[in-house]
């Protein structure tokens, strides 16, 4: 990330540097990205076929656009994967605060800059991680926060009310040749909507009636739940008739594409030096991604309000978190998650889900119902046809075995013995397979203990849970 070396105007023109508009930079590095075959919006996962074309065709078309989705479809992610198709480095005259271009500035200062230094005009470098202006739209947003205002420190300063220099920028002249964000668009009042006009179809700001013409270089990216963009939202109509698409966000379509997000996103990767990074066996991931879409279909859920992206990812942290916690009371070499884990994430994902006026009240009564439909059905998924009759007869003699916070991987696969199909859950289970030393421990007991939560949610073996211990027997 090393910017360029040169200073001053002459050297960049005699560099052969051409100066783009923002659009123009993003439409010609996407088609450059397109015609390599080089995903256009990396990092963003379910949108491939669905989401990513119809922003692709609003940037090659030079529109300004609005996501439209429920909450945690990933749209701040998406408007921030933006700034990739901008230039790595782009050229602004030193010191200005509105970013102006070295050959074309558009603010008093550079202008009188240009016109007394010429071709000694210095410049600097601004990289595109720094080219994105985003904006949480709140009531209490101003006209002031988002377009300027006059400085008061400047006119004490000695400048009359009449110099355009004792105007303090916004955020949106701020973020001048560059991609401009507003998230939770109709949240903004009315009159604080009307400021963004001129911007969206003028291109130019004005500030407390002073004639200050500043054609801005943009392009502005709004975000927007559904049911406040309707014609019964808060947003008014000239507004929505400047942004030239309207793109509809969604939730992962399917459960491989949920499980990628889920892995994509889950921040497991931490590492202490006892028990190294946390793991999460694929069957215990695939039981969340099933228990966040459950939750996302249940009828006792807030349709409106939707289940974030983030329900699931949360939920595969909070496992990793309850392994981890586990192999330090047992004094384990690894951490590896069970299904012992997945219970705790009924009272930590509460807060993230809005149910219906009528099932207050019932939240955990709810969850834990989808979590159990979650494990039944990734059992039927993983381990349908399998003859478990040989684990199911070690409990028929009489067999306990006990599972929970304060047993380790070793002392469960001890309490089981020998099992005659643990080769055969572990390709079912974990088909890429299971590593070796401690956490090869792990997975068993992991794949084990799963066998024997399916054979109970099948009515073969019986349970009894006690606090931080379970126990399975007949």
């Amino acid at each position: 990330m090393t910017a360029p070396a040169i200073a001053t105007l002459a050297d960049l023109r005699a560099s052969g540097h051409v100066h783009r508009s923002v659009k123009a930079e993003i439409r010609q590095n996407l088609i450059a990205r397109l015609a390599a075959g080089q995903p256009s919006l990396p990092g963003i996962v379910g949108f491939e076929d669905t989401v990513v074309p119809e922003v692709e065709r609003a940037l090659l078309a030079g529109h300004d656009l609005v996501l439209l989705g429920e909450r945690g479809q990933g749209k701040t992610r998406l408007i921030r994967t933006l700034t990739g198709l901008l230039d790595e480095w782009t050229p602004v005259v030193a010191g200005c605060e509105i970013n102006d271009h070295p050959y074309a500035p558009v603010c008093s200062r550079c202008q009188s800059l240009l016109a007394t230094e010429g071709e000694l005009l210095q410049i600097d470098w601004l990289h595109r991680d720094a080219r994105l202006g985003e904006k949480l739209a709140t009531p209490d947003t101003s006209v002031g926060d988002l377009i300027g205002d006059i400085d008061p420190i400047k006119v004490a300063e000695g400048r009359t009310l009449g110099d355009p220099e004792t105007v303090h920028y916004g955020l949106v002249p701020r973020t001048n040749r560059g991609i401009f964000a507003v998230n939770e668009l109709p949240d903004l009042a009315e009159r604080i909507q009307v400021a963004l006009l001129n911007v969206l179809e003028e291109r130019d700001i004005q500030v407390r009636g002073y004639q200050l013409r500043l054609p801005l270089d943009l392009l502005v990216v709004a975000s927007a739940n559904p049911e406040d963009y309707t014609n019964r939202g808060r947003i008014i109509t000239p507004l929505k008739d400047r942004f030239g698409a309207e793109i509809r966000t969604h939730y992962p379509l399917s459960l491989d594409t949920e499980l990628s997000l889920i892995a994509q996103e889950a921040a497991v990767l931490w590492t202490d030096a006892t028990h190294g990074a946390p793991l999460v066996p694929t069957h215990v991931l695939e039981v969340v991604g099933r228990f966040a879409r459950a939750v996302r279909d249940a009828p006792q859920v807030d349709q409106r309000s939707g289940v974030s992206a983030r329900f699931a990812i949360a939920a595969v942290e909070t496992v990793a978190a309850s392994a981890v916690r586990r192999a330090a009371i047992n004094h384990e070499g690894a951490a590896v998650a069970r299904v012992c884990d997945l219970p705790s994430v009924v009272p930590a994902s509460r807060g993230k889900v809005e149910f219906d006026d009528a099932d207050e009240g019932r939240e955990f009564e709810v969850l834990e119902h989808l979590l159990r439909r979650a494990i039944a059905e990734t059992y039927r998924s993983r381990l349908a046809g399998l003859d478990l009759r040989p684990l199911q007869e070690k409990f028929d003699g009489g067999l306990t075995v006990t599972t929970g916070d304060n047993i380790g991987a070793s002392e469960l696969l001890q309490q089981v013995g020998a099992v005659p199909v643990l080769s055969t859950l572990l390709d079912r289970l974990e088909p890429d397979g299971v590593g070796e030393g401690p956490a090869a421990v792990g997975i068993a007991a992991s794949v084990v203990e799963f066998a024997l939560e399916g054979l109970h949610l099948n009515r073969r073996l019986a349970k009894d849970s006690d606090g931080g211990r379970t126990i399975y027997g007949r």
